[in-house]
């Protein structure tokens, strides 16, 4: 797999801005803007903030002073990252339509009053963004100030360090103290649901962003979670405030796909840790063919992470793809080749090239005596892939 990453082929090709040859005006123009639309690498997971957006009509833009041309409709957070500029975000990711409720993506648009949240602010012609500001700055880190406040401070026990989104801000923010103690009202001590046989749910961890609430109804479209409350009582719910397990749930794992903390948390990484490496694969259940991640600690499966490119699933999964996955290690999984030659004989194991061979010979043996209308096949959407 390394070999495709580090590959030119898989490598992005640098465009000069405006045209191909650096002009502005010439010919090449609009062969640069179809590089910069050309399909990414299907090893790119990069989160964009935003899906992309398809128009006939071009929008070009300045960004932190670059200039970057995008379909009409991209969202500026969008079109920032097309540019190799990120901008902190909590509640926004490429799979799920922009929501604004973080206030952590918040830029200036010159000529415009505030600082509107990029995930859902529209690009327009002529727009000049500042991402990076003294203010802007400011502004982000004491919202995650906010976040913190009411947030478990354990993050060396935590089983999402290292892979969680809250954490990564508070660095990018440069968040380095928190004014706001835990004196009062908090969400310390909510309780944990375990019901699930697959993922637990933390309240004291969720920083209501939405994200999970989003996922099960615009990726699996079960509509199993709200957020109930209101102001400070908000919190995720499953259903009518039941455990996941007796709730409308499929156990898809959308929910736990979006959500950017501890929050929603898959058993097994609360058990084995966080992976070591990944190697991307097919679902080995039916023939549908879903691309996954399998997140990897030496030759253990931690985790089955559905591959945002994967043509057939696009980063999502059933609950057989995503979880059950236990026969992979299971004791009773046959993992070398074995042969007979009657069904009263014991099985015997061989190897790779006596197997094949043996099933070989038998296919001419039978064609020889019976026909080559002797042998079939039979496959269907269920059978491995």
């Amino acid at each position: 797999m390394s070999d495709v990453l580090n590959s030119p082929a898989g490598a992005p090709q640098e465009v000069p801005l405006g045209g191909g040859c650096g002009s502005g005006n010439c010919a090449c123009k609009s062969q640069a803007q179809a590089q910069q639309r050309a399909p990414r690498s299907f090893f790119d997971d990069t989160d964009y903030g935003t899906p992309l957006r398809h128009a006939d009509v071009d929008v070009t833009l300045e960004i932190d002073g670059q200039a970057v041309t995008v379909p009409a409709g991209t969202s500026v957070m969008r079109a920032a990252v097309e540019a190799g500029v990120n901008v902190p975000k909590l509640c926004a990711t490429d799979s799920l339509e922009p929501f604004g409720s973080c206030r952590l993506c918040l830029v200036e648009i010159e000529g415009k009053r505030g600082y509107p949240a990029s995930c859902t602010t529209p690009v327009e012609a002529g727009m000049k963004v500042r991402t990076q500001t003294d203010r802007l700055q400011s502004l982000r880190r004491n919202v995650m100030e906010l976040y913190i406040s009411d947030h478990p401070l354990d993050c060396l026990t935590c089983p999402a360090n290292g892979d969680c989104e809250l954490q990564d801000m508070a660095g990018v923010t440069g968040l380095r103290e928190v004014r706001y103690g835990f004196d009062g009202a908090n969400h310390l001590k909510d309780r944990k649901d375990e019901s699930n046989p697959y993922f637990t749910y933390d309240p004291s961890k969720c920083i209501v962003c939405n994200r999970c609430v989003r996922a099960c109804e615009e990726t699996q479209g079960t509509f199993a979670l709200t957020i109930a409350g209101r102001g400070f009582e908000s919190r995720v719910a499953a259903s009518e405030n039941q455990p996941f397990m007796e709730s409308e749930c499929v156990s898809c794992g959308a929910c736990v796909a979006a959500c950017p903390t501890a929050t929603l948390q898959e058993k097994t990484v609360i058990m084995l840790g966080q992976a070591e490496h990944s190697v991307v694969t097919t679902c080995a259940y039916c023939g549908v063919g879903c691309s996954f991640k399998a997140e990897m600690k030496g030759n253990e499966v931690v985790r089955m992470v559905p591959h945002k490119n994967g043509q057939a699933n696009e980063g999502h999964a059933c609950v057989k793809g995503r979880f059950a996955w236990g026969y992979a290690t299971h004791k009773d999984r046959i993992t070398k080749p074995m042969i007979r030659a009657k069904i009263t004989d014991p099985w015997r194991e061989v190897s790779w090239e006596e197997a094949l061979s043996y099933a070989a010979s038998e296919f001419r043996r039978i064609q020889a005596k019976h026909g080559r209308d002797s042998i079939g096949g039979i496959t269907s959407s269920r059978c491995t892939n």
